[in-house]
Protein backbone atom coordinates (compact mmCIF):
# COMPACT_ATOMS: atom_id res chain seq x y z
CA UNK A 1 0.00 0.00 0.00
CA UNK A 2 1.18 3.30 -1.18
CA UNK A 3 2.21 5.81 1.61
CA UNK A 4 2.81 9.88 0.07
CA UNK A 5 4.15 12.55 1.84
CA UNK A 6 2.12 14.92 0.04
CA UNK A 7 3.06 17.96 2.26
CA UNK A 8 6.13 17.85 0.84
CA UNK A 9 5.13 16.93 -2.46
CA UNK A 10 2.55 19.35 -2.84
CA UNK A 11 4.73 22.52 -1.61
CA UNK A 12 8.23 21.45 -2.44
CA UNK A 13 8.48 24.60 -4.48
CA UNK A 14 7.54 26.82 -2.10
CA UNK A 15 9.33 25.55 0.92
CA UNK A 16 12.33 26.74 2.40
CA UNK A 17 15.30 25.70 4.59
CA UNK A 18 13.57 26.62 7.76
CA UNK A 19 10.25 24.63 6.82
CA UNK A 20 12.25 21.48 5.90
CA UNK A 21 14.40 22.14 9.03
CA UNK A 22 11.25 22.16 11.28
CA UNK A 23 9.68 18.96 9.21
CA UNK A 24 12.51 17.11 10.20
CA UNK A 25 12.61 18.51 13.92
CA UNK A 26 8.87 17.50 14.25
CA UNK A 27 9.52 13.72 12.51
CA UNK A 28 12.29 13.45 15.00
CA UNK A 29 9.66 14.50 18.06
CA UNK A 30 7.36 11.62 17.11
CA UNK A 31 10.02 8.96 16.78
CA UNK A 32 11.39 10.44 20.12
CA UNK A 33 8.46 9.70 21.83
CA UNK A 34 7.41 6.54 20.45
CA UNK A 35 11.50 5.64 21.65
CA UNK A 36 10.57 7.14 24.92
CA UNK A 37 7.83 4.61 25.67
CA UNK A 38 9.06 1.95 27.70
CA UNK A 39 11.03 4.42 29.72
CA UNK A 40 8.32 6.52 30.58
CA UNK A 41 5.81 4.15 31.06
CA UNK A 42 8.15 1.84 33.26
CA UNK A 43 9.06 5.33 35.61
CA UNK A 44 4.96 5.19 36.23
CA UNK A 45 5.24 1.94 37.32
CA UNK A 46 8.23 2.38 39.49
CA UNK A 47 7.00 5.50 41.22
CA UNK A 48 3.78 3.15 42.47
CA UNK A 49 5.95 0.65 43.81
CA UNK A 50 8.06 3.10 45.73
CA UNK A 51 4.95 4.66 47.02
CA UNK A 52 3.74 0.93 47.88
CA UNK A 53 6.92 -0.26 49.49
CA UNK A 54 6.33 2.62 52.14
CA UNK A 55 3.33 1.50 53.24
CA UNK A 56 2.99 0.38 56.78
CA UNK A 57 3.77 -3.66 56.48
CA UNK A 58 0.69 -5.08 57.14
CA UNK A 59 -0.55 -2.50 54.40
CA UNK A 60 1.85 -3.97 52.42
CA UNK A 61 0.83 -7.37 53.05
CA UNK A 62 -2.92 -6.72 52.15
CA UNK A 63 -1.47 -6.16 48.61
CA UNK A 64 0.50 -8.77 47.69
CA UNK A 65 -1.87 -9.46 44.62
CA UNK A 66 -2.09 -5.82 43.92
CA UNK A 67 1.86 -5.72 44.12
CA UNK A 68 1.83 -8.83 41.81
CA UNK A 69 -0.39 -7.25 39.14
CA UNK A 70 2.33 -4.33 39.15
CA UNK A 71 4.77 -7.02 38.02
CA UNK A 72 2.14 -7.68 35.24
CA UNK A 73 1.96 -4.37 34.24
CA UNK A 74 5.75 -3.82 33.88
CA UNK A 75 5.24 -7.37 30.96
CA UNK A 76 2.79 -5.83 29.36
CA UNK A 77 5.01 -2.44 28.85
CA UNK A 78 7.80 -4.25 27.47
CA UNK A 79 5.56 -6.44 25.19
CA UNK A 80 4.35 -3.15 24.12
CA UNK A 81 7.71 -1.77 23.45
CA UNK A 82 8.38 -4.45 21.11
CA UNK A 83 5.59 -3.84 18.88
CA UNK A 84 6.41 0.17 19.12
CA UNK A 85 9.75 -0.76 18.03
CA UNK A 86 8.65 -2.99 14.70
CA UNK A 87 6.53 0.69 13.77
CA UNK A 88 9.38 3.11 13.95
CA UNK A 89 11.99 0.59 12.85
CA UNK A 90 11.35 1.37 8.77
CA UNK A 91 9.58 4.76 8.87
CA UNK A 92 12.89 6.73 7.70
CA UNK A 93 11.53 4.77 4.05
CA UNK A 94 8.19 4.91 4.39
CA UNK A 95 7.30 7.94 2.02
CA UNK A 96 8.09 6.43 -1.79
CA UNK A 97 8.00 10.31 -2.62
CA UNK A 98 10.87 11.49 0.27
CA UNK A 99 14.64 11.01 -0.30
CA UNK A 100 15.41 9.18 2.81
CA UNK A 101 18.58 11.01 3.07
CA UNK A 102 15.97 14.39 4.51
CA UNK A 103 14.22 14.39 7.21
CA UNK A 104 15.04 10.81 7.48
CA UNK A 105 18.13 10.18 9.38
CA UNK A 106 19.23 7.77 12.04
CA UNK A 107 16.96 10.02 14.82
CA UNK A 108 18.35 10.39 18.27
CA UNK A 109 16.38 11.07 21.39
CA UNK A 110 16.57 15.33 22.29
CA UNK A 111 17.81 15.88 25.72
CA UNK A 112 14.87 16.84 26.73
CA UNK A 113 11.88 14.20 27.09
CA UNK A 114 8.90 14.04 25.23
CA UNK A 115 6.36 16.15 26.29
CA UNK A 116 2.96 14.53 28.61
CA UNK A 117 0.59 15.37 25.53
CA UNK A 118 3.07 13.60 23.06
CA UNK A 119 3.27 10.45 25.07
CA UNK A 120 -0.34 9.92 25.60
CA UNK A 121 -0.74 10.07 21.72
CA UNK A 122 1.41 6.92 22.01
CA UNK A 123 -0.96 5.40 24.93
CA UNK A 124 -3.65 6.85 22.01
CA UNK A 125 -1.80 4.90 18.98
CA UNK A 126 -1.84 1.89 21.23
CA UNK A 127 -5.82 1.77 22.07
CA UNK A 128 -6.19 2.73 17.99
CA UNK A 129 -5.52 -0.80 17.12
CA UNK A 130 -8.31 -2.27 18.79
CA UNK A 131 -10.55 -0.08 17.49
CA UNK A 132 -9.52 -0.57 13.22
CA UNK A 133 -7.53 -3.90 13.44
CA UNK A 134 -8.86 -6.55 16.26
CA UNK A 135 -11.91 -8.66 16.66
CA UNK A 136 -12.54 -6.53 19.72
CA UNK A 137 -13.01 -3.62 17.88
CA UNK A 138 -15.70 -4.91 15.31
CA UNK A 139 -18.87 -3.58 17.31
CA UNK A 140 -17.49 -0.41 16.89
CA UNK A 141 -16.34 -0.53 13.38
CA UNK A 142 -19.69 -1.79 13.10
CA UNK A 143 -21.80 1.41 14.63
CA UNK A 144 -18.83 3.97 13.16
CA UNK A 145 -17.45 2.64 9.72
CA UNK A 146 -20.17 0.19 8.04
CA UNK A 147 -22.99 2.57 7.74
CA UNK A 148 -20.29 5.07 5.62
CA UNK A 149 -19.35 1.80 3.13
CA UNK A 150 -22.92 0.84 3.04
CA UNK A 151 -23.82 3.97 1.67
CA UNK A 152 -20.86 4.27 -1.11
CA UNK A 153 -21.87 1.04 -1.94
CA UNK A 154 -25.60 1.80 -2.45
CA UNK A 155 -24.45 5.40 -4.29
CA UNK A 156 -21.94 3.71 -6.40
CA UNK A 157 -23.00 -0.28 -6.94
CA UNK A 158 -21.33 -2.47 -9.30
CA UNK A 159 -24.61 -2.41 -11.70
CA UNK A 160 -24.13 1.54 -12.71
CA UNK A 161 -20.54 2.25 -12.79
CA UNK A 162 -17.00 0.24 -12.24
CA UNK A 163 -15.71 0.50 -8.74
CA UNK A 164 -12.18 1.61 -9.63
CA UNK A 165 -13.44 4.07 -11.31
CA UNK A 166 -14.78 5.81 -8.25
CA UNK A 167 -12.26 7.91 -6.53
CA UNK A 168 -13.19 8.29 -2.71
CA UNK A 169 -11.18 10.25 -0.20
CA UNK A 170 -11.15 9.65 3.57
CA UNK A 171 -9.58 12.44 5.39
CA UNK A 172 -8.48 11.84 9.11
CA UNK A 173 -8.07 8.03 8.20
CA UNK A 174 -6.17 6.52 11.49
CA UNK A 175 -5.32 3.11 11.17
CA UNK A 176 -6.67 3.40 7.60
CA UNK A 177 -9.37 0.31 8.54
CA UNK A 178 -12.61 2.54 6.94
CA UNK A 179 -10.27 3.67 3.86
CA UNK A 180 -9.16 -0.41 3.55
CA UNK A 181 -12.95 -1.52 3.88
CA UNK A 182 -13.56 0.79 1.05
CA UNK A 183 -10.73 -0.55 -1.28
CA UNK A 184 -11.17 -3.98 -0.77
CA UNK A 185 -14.87 -3.51 -2.23
CA UNK A 186 -13.17 -2.08 -5.27
CA UNK A 187 -13.14 1.60 -4.98
CA UNK A 188 -9.86 3.65 -5.70
CA UNK A 189 -9.51 4.89 -2.64
CA UNK A 190 -7.24 7.32 -0.23
CA UNK A 191 -6.72 8.22 3.09
CA UNK A 192 -5.29 11.01 4.30
CA UNK A 193 -4.02 11.59 8.10
CA UNK A 194 -1.64 14.43 9.93
CA UNK A 195 -0.71 12.53 12.68
CA UNK A 196 2.98 11.12 12.52
CA UNK A 197 1.81 8.81 15.21
CA UNK A 198 -0.96 7.56 13.14
CA UNK A 199 0.87 7.42 10.03
CA UNK A 200 3.58 5.31 11.43
CA UNK A 201 1.34 3.18 12.72
CA UNK A 202 -0.49 2.89 9.46
CA UNK A 203 2.35 2.24 7.49
CA UNK A 204 3.37 -0.88 9.85
CA UNK A 205 -0.12 -2.44 9.79
CA UNK A 206 -0.89 -2.54 6.21
CA UNK A 207 2.40 -2.81 4.96
CA UNK A 208 4.58 -4.85 7.23
CA UNK A 209 1.39 -7.06 9.03
CA UNK A 210 0.87 -10.31 6.78
CA UNK A 211 -1.59 -12.83 8.41
CA UNK A 212 -4.09 -12.46 10.78
CA UNK A 213 -3.39 -11.87 14.82
CA UNK A 214 0.20 -12.30 14.59
CA UNK A 215 0.89 -9.50 16.79
CA UNK A 216 -0.31 -9.11 20.27
CA UNK A 217 -0.84 -5.98 22.16
CA UNK A 218 -2.02 -4.28 25.68
CA UNK A 219 -3.78 -1.41 24.95
CA UNK A 220 -5.74 -0.57 28.26
CA UNK A 221 -2.54 -1.34 30.11
CA UNK A 222 -2.18 2.62 30.64
CA UNK A 223 -6.10 2.76 32.76
CA UNK A 224 -4.59 2.67 36.09
CA UNK A 225 -8.77 3.38 37.33
CA UNK A 226 -11.62 2.03 36.61
CA UNK A 227 -10.74 -1.17 36.23
CA UNK A 228 -13.33 -3.47 37.85
CA UNK A 229 -10.92 -6.78 37.63
CA UNK A 230 -7.09 -6.47 37.64
CA UNK A 231 -7.03 -8.88 34.61
CA UNK A 232 -8.86 -5.78 32.66
CA UNK A 233 -5.82 -3.61 33.00
CA UNK A 234 -3.70 -6.09 31.69
CA UNK A 235 -6.13 -7.62 28.51
CA UNK A 236 -4.60 -8.27 25.63
CA UNK A 237 -5.34 -7.80 22.07
CA UNK A 238 -4.52 -9.64 18.89
CA UNK A 239 -4.11 -7.70 15.43
CA UNK A 240 -4.68 -7.88 12.89
CA UNK A 241 -7.94 -9.55 12.55
CA UNK A 242 -7.47 -9.64 8.61
CA UNK A 243 -5.34 -9.69 6.54
CA UNK A 244 -4.26 -6.27 4.84
CA UNK A 245 -3.08 -8.02 1.89
CA UNK A 246 -6.61 -9.29 1.29
CA UNK A 247 -7.06 -6.32 -1.94
CA UNK A 248 -8.27 -7.09 -5.19
CA UNK A 249 -5.95 -7.26 -7.84
CA UNK A 250 -4.95 -4.26 -8.83
CA UNK A 251 -6.53 -2.13 -5.78
CA UNK A 252 -5.71 1.69 -5.75
CA UNK A 253 -5.25 2.14 -2.73
CA UNK A 254 -3.34 4.56 -0.92
CA UNK A 255 -2.30 7.15 2.36
CA UNK A 256 -1.29 10.95 1.91
CA UNK A 257 0.48 12.51 4.86
CA UNK A 258 -0.23 16.06 5.42
CA UNK A 259 -2.85 18.70 6.50
CA UNK A 260 -6.17 18.26 4.63
CA UNK A 261 -6.71 22.05 3.78
CA UNK A 262 -2.82 22.23 2.41
CA UNK A 263 -2.68 18.77 0.53
CA UNK A 264 -6.34 18.94 -1.29
CA UNK A 265 -6.81 22.08 -3.35
CA UNK A 266 -7.76 20.91 -6.66
CA UNK A 267 -11.60 21.39 -7.34
CA UNK A 268 -13.97 18.75 -8.65
CA UNK A 269 -11.53 15.78 -8.02
CA UNK A 270 -13.18 13.30 -5.65
CA UNK A 271 -16.52 11.41 -6.48
CA UNK A 272 -16.93 10.99 -2.75
CA UNK A 273 -15.56 12.15 0.33
CA UNK A 274 -15.86 9.62 3.47
CA UNK A 275 -15.57 11.49 6.94
CA UNK A 276 -15.70 9.81 10.55
CA UNK A 277 -14.89 11.71 13.58
CA UNK A 278 -12.97 13.95 11.38
CA UNK A 279 -14.98 17.52 10.93
CA UNK A 280 -14.65 18.56 14.64
CA UNK A 281 -10.39 18.07 14.16
CA UNK A 282 -10.82 21.82 12.30
CA UNK A 283 -9.62 25.18 14.11
CA UNK A 284 -12.51 26.14 11.80
CA UNK A 285 -15.05 23.87 10.53
CA UNK A 286 -16.12 26.18 8.14
CA UNK A 287 -13.26 25.76 5.96
CA UNK A 288 -12.97 21.84 6.14
CA UNK A 289 -16.96 22.23 4.93
CA UNK A 290 -16.06 24.37 2.38
CA UNK A 291 -12.92 22.27 1.12
CA UNK A 292 -15.06 19.30 0.87
CA UNK A 293 -17.65 21.08 -1.49
CA UNK A 294 -14.86 22.21 -3.19
CA UNK A 295 -12.80 19.28 -4.28
CA UNK A 296 -16.26 17.13 -5.35
CA UNK A 297 -16.56 16.57 -8.33
CA UNK A 298 -20.44 17.97 -9.43
CA UNK A 299 -22.88 15.33 -8.27
CA UNK A 300 -20.29 14.22 -6.03
CA UNK A 301 -21.20 12.76 -2.46
CA UNK A 302 -20.05 13.52 0.94
CA UNK A 303 -20.76 11.18 3.87
CA UNK A 304 -20.03 11.84 7.78
CA UNK A 305 -20.58 10.21 10.89
CA UNK A 306 -19.40 12.26 14.30
CA UNK A 307 -19.43 14.40 17.02
CA UNK A 308 -18.65 18.11 17.26
CA UNK A 309 -15.84 17.64 20.33
CA UNK A 310 -13.64 20.25 18.77
CA UNK A 311 -10.16 18.96 19.51
CA UNK A 312 -8.89 22.61 19.41
CA UNK A 313 -11.05 24.07 22.02
CA UNK A 314 -9.72 25.34 25.68
CA UNK A 315 -6.18 24.65 24.37
CA UNK A 316 -4.01 27.52 25.36
CA UNK A 317 -2.08 28.01 22.15
CA UNK A 318 -4.76 27.56 19.71
CA UNK A 319 -7.63 29.47 18.16
CA UNK A 320 -10.81 27.54 17.77
CA UNK A 321 -14.57 27.85 16.59
CA UNK A 322 -17.68 25.47 18.32
CA UNK A 323 -20.74 25.85 16.45
CA UNK A 324 -23.60 23.83 17.65
CA UNK A 325 -24.35 21.27 14.86
CA UNK A 326 -27.23 23.18 14.03
CA UNK A 327 -25.54 26.08 12.67
CA UNK A 328 -22.55 23.69 11.16
CA UNK A 329 -25.51 22.38 9.21
CA UNK A 330 -26.71 25.94 8.19
CA UNK A 331 -23.17 26.10 7.17
CA UNK A 332 -23.41 23.01 4.84
CA UNK A 333 -26.46 24.06 3.42
CA UNK A 334 -25.28 27.66 3.20
CA UNK A 335 -21.74 26.51 1.08
CA UNK A 336 -24.13 24.74 -1.43
CA UNK A 337 -24.54 21.21 -0.49
CA UNK A 338 -28.51 19.65 -1.18
CA UNK A 339 -28.53 17.44 2.26
CA UNK A 340 -30.16 13.77 1.28
CA UNK A 341 -29.81 11.59 4.47
CA UNK A 342 -29.26 13.13 8.32
CA UNK A 343 -29.53 11.22 11.64
CA UNK A 344 -28.68 12.68 15.03
CA UNK A 345 -28.55 10.51 18.50
CA UNK A 346 -26.66 7.89 16.63
CA UNK A 347 -24.61 5.95 19.71
CA UNK A 348 -20.79 5.50 18.99
CA UNK A 349 -17.95 5.21 21.00
CA UNK A 350 -14.01 6.29 20.22
CA UNK A 351 -11.48 3.41 21.07
CA UNK A 352 -13.75 2.87 23.94
CA UNK A 353 -12.54 0.22 27.06
CA UNK A 354 -15.39 -1.83 26.92
CA UNK A 355 -14.50 -3.34 30.21
CA UNK A 356 -13.90 0.19 31.53
CA UNK A 357 -16.02 1.38 34.78
CA UNK A 358 -16.52 4.32 33.26
CA UNK A 359 -17.87 4.45 29.56
CA UNK A 360 -17.68 7.72 27.21
CA UNK A 361 -20.74 7.55 24.30
CA UNK A 362 -21.39 9.78 21.96
CA UNK A 363 -24.10 10.60 20.25
CA UNK A 364 -23.24 11.27 16.61
CA UNK A 365 -24.91 13.09 13.68
CA UNK A 366 -24.69 11.09 10.55
CA UNK A 367 -25.81 12.62 7.38
CA UNK A 368 -25.29 12.48 3.66
CA UNK A 369 -24.91 15.39 1.59
CA UNK A 370 -24.62 16.21 -2.29
CA UNK A 371 -22.35 18.90 -4.31
CA UNK A 372 -24.94 19.74 -7.05
CA UNK A 373 -24.41 17.94 -10.55
CA UNK A 374 -23.42 20.70 -13.13
CA UNK A 375 -26.83 21.41 -15.01
CA UNK A 376 -28.29 22.34 -11.15
CA UNK A 377 -24.84 23.85 -9.80
CA UNK A 378 -25.52 27.10 -7.83
CA UNK A 379 -23.50 29.50 -5.82
CA UNK A 380 -24.04 29.20 -2.31
CA UNK A 381 -25.60 32.48 -2.16
CA UNK A 382 -28.45 31.26 -4.23
CA UNK A 383 -28.89 27.98 -2.35
CA UNK A 384 -30.27 29.57 0.56
CA UNK A 385 -31.74 27.07 3.48
CA UNK A 386 -33.60 24.05 3.01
Amino acid sequence: MKMDDSSTRSSRKMRSPHDDEEEKAHFQRIVAAFKYYRTHSLQRVAKTENYLRSLPAHHQKLLENYHRHLTEIRACIESNDQIIKLIIRDVAYMFENVNPTGPTEPVKIVSSRPSGADLEKVHATLKQFVRDWSEEGAQERQTCYQPIVEEIVSHFSTDMCAPQDIRVLVPGAGLGRLAFEIARRGYTCQGNEFSLFMLFTSNFVLNKCRGTNVYHVFPWVHQYVNNLLPEHQTQGVSFPDINPADLPPNAQFSMAAGDFLEVYTEKDEWDCISTCFFIDCANNIVAFIETIYNILKPGGLWINLGPLLYHFSDLANENSIEPSYQVVREVIVGIGFEIEKEETHVKTTYAQNPKSMLQYEYESVFFVCRKPALDDDRSPSQTGGR
